[in-house]
């Protein structure tokens, strides 16, 4: 659509969203932002990129009811109509004219969706953003943003949570570049933090997952222990866990948690 306010609106979205996030956002940035939470962004869309699909699905879904009342007053043809989709499938890919017009507005959203994935793609040069667009994309990896945060089952982030992990998703910049206590250079985005052998972060996220895996062994009715004493791999490193009983074959199962960094040097 070509309505200025929908540019008016979307800038007081992108500043609010600046603003709560407490980050800096570039344009290729709130672009990633508008996209769905599927496709790497938070899924705040922009109106000005949902007018166009929204119309024309809201005009496919009630086509039959507007060719009666227009005939009923003499009147033809929607040129509204007509003006949006031939700008449409300009922007994208032209209809099949044998085909009845979709009347579910993610199938006209879909391709603007696409191309500005494309475009947030193209715009970034550096290989370690580029490698963390992709995780953010990937499957579940945006579930925090769907979670309820419910206090009572640990859901409810913290404002710092939030925003550490808005500038993570986004590429932004999470604290001012200095030199960690273990004496390696941290940039500033925030990407050292999660690897770092010294980091409190680190240990508590290893001990959670450990815990979930734990508990959910017990409950299959299996006793287990956590880092059992006396026990090591061959590389001398101590398992995470022990089956109390044999597992199979008169065998206990140990397990081992690690925590997947994309941007590890290892």
């Amino acid at each position: 659509m070509d309505n200025p306010t929908l540019d008016l609106f979307d800038g007081h979205l992108r500043s609010a969203l600046r603003r709560i996030t407490n980050t800096s956002l570039s344009d290729t940035q709130w672009l990633q932002a508008s996209l769905p939470i599927k496709h790497g962004g938070l899924g705040i869309r922009q109106v000005c990129s949902l007018a166009l699909p929204a119309f024309l699905a809201s005009a496919a879904s009630t086509s039959d009811l507007q060719s009666q009342i227009l005939l009923a007053s003499a009147c033809t043809a929607d040129t509204h109509f007509d003006t949006y989709l031939a700008d449409w499938q300009a922007a994208h890919a032209p209809l099949s004219p044998l085909d009845p017009l979709p009347v579910k507005q993610s199938v006209w959203d879909k391709p603007g969706i696409l191309s500005s994935r494309t475009t947030v793609v193209s715009a970034i040069s550096d290989s370690c953003q580029k490698a963390r667009f992709f995780a953010a994309a990937a499957p579940h990896s945006g579930d925090w943003l769907l979670a309820l945060p419910v206090t009572s089952c640990g859901l409810r982030l913290t404002d710092e949570a939030v925003r550490v992990a808005v500038a993570l998703h986004l590429s932004c910049s999470v604290y001012v570049a200095h030199t960690c206590r273990c004496g390696v250079l941290v940039d500033a985005q925030g990407i050292y933090g999660s690897v770092c052998k010294q980091a409190s972060s680190r240990i508590a996220r290893h001990q959670a997952i450990n815990d979930v895996i734990a508990r959910a062994i017990t409950t299959a009715g299996v006793p287990v222990t956590k880092e059992a004493v006396g026990l090591a791999r061959l590389d001398g490193k101590r398992p995470d866990g022990l089956t109390l009983i044999p597992w199979q074959g008169s065998t206990p199962m140990t397990w081992d948690v690690t925590v997947v960094s994309t941007l590890a040097d290892s």
